[in-house]
């Protein structure tokens, strides 16, 4: 008897393990429908938006809701755009990012919550040059769908503000009135859509 109750136990165990392997679902970003947005402000009167042409992202998820989700996302700091190309030549410089040195912007999720309804918030650690500080993104959750073509599509919107100066994107210059050419704070937005893998 013992014996039976042991076998049935370890053929259980399995099922429970097979089964939670099973659920893990990888996602891949689909890069045509994602981008990659910044806001800072110019001259303490005005904002400058900003993007990156260039990123790559994962994800892994077992439950349908993704508290559960971890998330791995690169940028690369070459690909920035502000439609001025004087300007994007002084971001890649190292008063900036220095892409020559650090040629990758990344981040890796740590937690992924839901707040309230389709409401998240995701944490992680950011690495911009050889700084890596933890961040806390706002997510909003925009559902699960199939495409006309039978791909399973995950959408989200995340949102967060870091201090440029504090992973060394030190470069400033003061107007006549004091304030600061270029602000410190910068608004990130990611509007990114995953594709389950198959």
């Amino acid at each position: 008897m013992k014996t039976t109750v042991k076998y049935l136990t370890a053929v259980l165990v399995s099922f429970l393990i097979a089964g939670t392997a099973f659920a893990q679902t990888t996602w891949n970003l689909d890069k045509s429908h994602s981008n990659v947005k910044f806001t800072v402000t110019h001259l303490v009167i005005s904002e400058v938006d900003g993007l990156f042409k260039s990123f790559n992202g994962t994800m892994t998820a077992s439950k349908p809701d993704f508290t559960d989700a971890k998330i791995d996302f690169s940028v690369d700091i070459a690909s920035i755009s502000t439609d001025n190309e004087q300007r994007d030549g002084h971001l890649k410089s190292d008063d900036f990012f220095n892409a020559e040195k650090f040629p990758v912007m990344t981040f890796k999720s740590v937690l992924m919550r839901k707040v309230s309804g389709n409401k998240y918030e995701l944490l992680g650690n950011l690495t911009i040059r050889d700084v890596t500080k933890p961040v806390k993104f706002t997510v909003v959750y925009g559902g699960t769908v199939k495409d006309p073509w039978g791909n399973t599509k995950a959408g989200f919107k995340a949102t967060t503000t870091i201090n440029r100066l504090e992973y060394g994107l030190k470069w400033n210059s003061l107007t006549e009135a004091g304030g600061a050419v270029v602000g410190p704070d910068v608004n990130i937005t990611l509007n990114v859509e995953f594709a389950q893998a198959k």
